[in-house]
């Protein structure tokens, strides 16, 4: 294993409207859309700096009861009141953790949950 080198990992989350989930990440956090897929669209890959989530059309979806990506940022305080500010859903308000971290947890329009943290 030790030849073995791993690359990017990206999340990939389901989601029911695509120009609705676009619209969030885009606009609300930033992210730019890098490629599309389908016609109309099926699949969506976004990324803001070193972050890259992969958004794919599911009927019926409904974001689950855990967290489904972890996102590490600088500036946490910032990003949690400027989601607060946008009415995002906060499913867990902001914290310091005995991991070390600052974190908070995001709901997405799909109910998709997003914990996103700052190390100490």
């Amino acid at each position: 294993m030790a030849a073995v080198r791993f690359g990017r990992m990206a999340a990939r989350i389901g989601v029911t409207d695509m120009a609705r989930a676009v619209e969030f990440y885009q606009d609300l956090l930033g992210f730019a859309v890098v490629w599309q897929n389908g016609d109309p669209v099926q699949f969506t890959i976004l990324e803001r700096d070193a972050a890259e989530l992969h958004l794919l059309l599911a009927t019926g979806w409904r974001g689950p009861e855990f967290n489904v990506a972890h996102l590490n940022v600088t500036g946490v305080d910032a990003l949690h009141a400027h989601c607060v500010a946008h009415a995002v859903p906060i499913i867990k308000t902001i914290a310091d953790k005995d991991y070390g971290m600052r974190a908070f947890v995001l709901a997405d329009p799909d109910g998709n949950r997003i914990d996103i943290g700052e190390a100490d």
